[in-house]
């Protein structure tokens, strides 16, 4: 992950999605490419359509900036593909902490006094740490030693699929995400071992994988069907703490509909009386 390689396959995936017509490229009828030829990316690019190949052969060096902008002008890349384009473009790129740190005990305390899910996770998806709302909400066992891994629920447990209500949405944003942190930490060999195992265990992601797509993820919504509460709909914010890159604080704000705060009332009730002795009961 994230060498000449990667960066090679990821110009060939978005190549291929850009049609001629969306290029302003006039096609014949016996065309039988998918999408833009070589030498029609390094035409729009303003570059050679032999450097261009050496690119996507993984032969080429480290292209320049300027390079890096006419080819992602040329395959018309958001924000997001850009800044993972540039990323792979990098080869020689610091080495970063390969396994994230644990939550700061400040950031443990602050989920105790947030009243609704929150958590904090990493780029691979392991819970940090989750108040008593999140893990009664995503049945999460805080006491045991093996943290959860969310995107291994989602992919490889079953019931994801009845508990995510947009599963398909989520799905291809978790595979995005996962694949820009692998761009960023080629070197993390617990997140390798994650890809592994999710496409292994699983077709969809395999495909999603595959299709080199990358997302970020800043807020947005989210629905869950709970067994004993129905379809709650939250809006999520994710914050990233200072100095810790490859964390993000999850918080899961109810949507304004009464009965996702109704049902947040009674995770929290549920919580506490977990935590109540027996002779508390």
């Amino acid at each position: 992950m994230g060498d000449r390689h990667e960066l090679a396959g990821f110009l060939r995936s978005r190549r291929g999605r850009i049609t001629p017509q969306t290029a302003g490229i006039a096609a014949g009828p016996r065309r039988r490419v998918r999408g833009l030829r070589r030498e029609e990316v390094a035409q729009l690019a303003g570059i050679s359509v032999e450097y261009y190949q050496r690119l996507e052969q993984g032969r080429a060096a480290r292209p320049s900036s300027e390079v890096l902008d006419a080819l992602a002008a040329a395959l018309r890349l958001d924000d997001v593909e850009r800044e993972h384009l540039r990323t792979l473009a990098v080869r020689e790129r610091p080495l970063r902490a390969a396994r994230p740190q644990d939550a700061r005990p400040e950031l443990v305390r602050m989920l105790g006094l947030i009243h609704t899910p929150a958590m904090v996770i990493d780029d691979r998806f392991d819970v940090l740490a989750a108040n008593a709302v999140a893990a009664r909400l995503f049945a999460l066992d805080t006491a045991s030693p093996v943290r959860a891994n969310l995107a291994r629920r989602l992919f490889l447990d079953s019931g994801s699929r009845d508990f995510y209500v947009e599963w398909a949405d989520v799905a291809a944003a978790t595979a995005g995400q996962l694949r820009v942190a692998a761009g960023l930490h080629p070197q993390d060999a617990e997140l390798a071992g994650l890809v592994r195992e999710l496409g292994d265990g699983s077709e969809t992601f395999r495909g999603l994988w595959n299709a080199r797509e990358v997302d970020v993820r800043t807020s947005g919504t989210k629905s869950f069907r709970h067994p004993a509460l129905g379809t709650i709909t939250f809006c999520y914010e994710n914050f990233v703490p200072a100095g810790d890159p490859r964390q993000r604080l999850v918080v899961l704000v109810p949507a304004a509909d009464g009965a996702t705060e109704a049902a947040v009332h009674l995770l929290a009730a549920w919580a506490r009386a977990e935590l109540r002795s027996p002779a508390e009961r």
